[in-house]
This record gives C-alpha cells, structure tokens and sequence, in this order.
C-alpha cells in the first residue's frame, strides 16, 4: 500500500488529483439486477467475472498521452508474484478532461 499512496502524493503534488477509492474484493459484491420492475440482488460478482476492480484513481489530464503515462505509474500497472497487472485509462463521459484510470 505503500507504493499507492507515494503515487497519490505524486499526482497531488502534480496537480492532477481529483479523488481514489480502493475498493473490497468481489466476494463482498452485491449484483444488482431489474428484471420486469422487480429488483433482483446476488451476493458476488456473476460467475464468469475475470477481472477484478481494486480501486479507482479519477485524475485531470491534458490528454490520453498524460493519462497513459500516469497510469503506468500506478503499482498495480506492473507484474505482481501473483498476476499480471493492468490498469485502464478512460475518459469520463461529458468531462474529457478528466480521466478515469
């Protein structure tokens, strides 16, 4: 965790810092559905869930260049004992200036 909160300090002091949120894992998830008006809820994710959303980092960048860039910063952009890492860079919609990573 350490290393996450080097790389906010980073993007604060870079000016790009809008907010972060580390997340708990899939197994605590509610899915959420609405199938013909009835609210239909299952604990977890779907089954075929590969992928997994630690967190979330929504930071202001001149552009997907800068995003990019930020983004491999992230630690968990990089190869772990355990998995692969990845991060995805996004703009938010209506507000192309700020982007989820």
């Amino acid at each position: 965790m350490g290393e996450y909160y080097t790389f906010t300090e980073g993007v604060k002091t870079g000016g790009n810092y809008v907010t972060w949120a580390p997340l708990q894992p899939t197994q605590t998830a509610t899915t959420v559905r609405v199938r013909d008006g009835a609210t239909l809820t299952t604990d977890g994710p779907f089954a075929e869930t590969r992928e997994q959303l630690g967190g979330f980092y929504l930071l202001n960048c001149k552009d997907l260049d800068e995003a990019i860039s930020l983004a491999a910063k992230i630690p968990g952009a990089c190869d772990l004992d355990c998995l692969p890492g990845r991060v995805r860079a996004r703009t938010r919609l209506h507000d192309p200036d700020l982007r989820f990573i």
